[in-house]
């Protein structure tokens, strides 16, 4: 189902729901934005707030590649439409991307997800294959909420290699500036889609995310936005942020832009937060120019930002997948697509129906 965002929640569920965000702590961390500029200029960035390094590479996969959900014999199998760089999540999960159309996808934690359960009609997908999938069949956000509206498969989330549970809601973005956010919620889909949902990040869920960011549209501005890394907290600080920067139609000046944003609302690597063990460090930051369709890939523990233009990158059907190896330290500077070398693609990781 689509919602419209909220336009007003009673101050007291805005402190309740605050304060039992401080008290609990929240789910590993990360924060999604889009810029729309002028000109045609709309860029997606977002950071990677996790527990440890999950040992992320980067990806190109071509057109044609024959695909599987990895979630046992009722799997969802499709072929590869469109050709696309992503980041891996453990060598086992597409967990960020851009294809060559321009669609961007990004996964980020949300521990109220509750995919529902296998209804024997309909198939199953990995939520490791989610991103992957959408960044594979469709061109733009209209054509995958229309495509995906009717929830035509089921979401496994299986355990992910450290432990935590695979729990994560999904945002998308064009070239038009149109984004969408899709979350289960008590095993239902839910679907936010338009130009006004801009940020993203975790707990609560969306529609809560609104309400609270309403309260500090009325409250703060210039003179007041909430400072800590918690999610909510986060989210006033880019919705703010990534609105208030100059809409230009010079895309160096967009890109510097929005790379301040993100880093602004990242978590310095080191922090812990006694009682809050699951607010975490970034680990790396994403940021994809839609317009001259260019992935960025900004490393926490490195002095340099990379980035691959897709033009640069072969992505015909029958070109090799392509891997360009972070792990281990590595790490590079300005223009790599000629860096990417032949690999065998990574598999999703299984999910088991029950």
């Amino acid at each position: 189902m689509d919602r419209k965002p909220i336009r007003k929640a009673p101050y007291w569920i805005l402190v309740a729901i605050t304060l039992a965000l401080t008290l609990v702590g929240q789910a590993h961390a990360c924060t999604r934005v889009v810029y729309i500029g002028s000109d045609g200029v709309i860029i997606t960035a977002r950071s990677l707030d996790w527990a440890e390094d999950a040992g992320t590479d980067l990806w190109v996969f071509p057109r044609g590649m024959q695909r599987d959900g990895a979630a046992g014999p009722t799997s969802i199998k499709w072929v590869s439409k469109y050709g696309s760089v992503v980041c891996s999540f453990y060598s086992a999960g597409t967990i960020d991307g851009m294809n060559e159309k321009g669609l961007v996808a990004n996964v980020l934690y949300l521990i109220e997800s509750d995919y529902g359960k296998p209804d024997g009609k309909r198939p199953t997908m990995s939520i490791a294959a989610w991103a992957q999938y959408v960044l594979d069949n469709y061109a733009s956000v209209a054509e995958a909420v229309n495509a995906l509206r009717n929830d035509p498969f089921v979401l496994i989330a299986p355990t992910l290699p450290n432990g935590s549970r695979a729990a994560g809601h999904l945002s998308i973005s064009d070239p038009t500036g149109d984004s969408a956010v899709f979350e289960y919620i008590g095993g239902k889909l839910v679907i936010h889609h338009g130009k006004q949902f801009q940020v993203m990040t975790n707990s609560p869920v969306f529609d809560e995310q609104l309400a609270l960011n309403k309260y500090w549209e009325e409250v703060g501005g210039l003179s007041f936005l909430p400072g800590t890394i918690r999610s909510a907290d986060r989210f006033a600080r880019a919705s703010f942020f990534i609105k208030t920067i100059p809409k230009t139609a010079d895309v160096s000046e967009a890109l510097a832009g929005v790379f301040g944003v993100i880093r602004g609302v990242s978590v310095p690597l080191g922090i812990t937060t006694p009682g809050h063990p699951n607010l975490a460090s970034t680990y790396w930051r994403t940021v994809a120019d839609h317009k001259n369709k260019v992935y960025y890939y900004d490393c926490a523990t490195s002095l340099t930002t990379f980035w691959a233009p897709l033009a640069e990158l072969d992505l015909k059907e029958g070109a090799p997948v392509k891997k360009l190896t972070l792990t281990g330290g590595k790490t590079y500077s300005g223009n790599a697509a000629g860096k990417f070398e032949p690999a065998q693609p990574f598999p999703f990781l299984p999910a088991v129906v029950k």
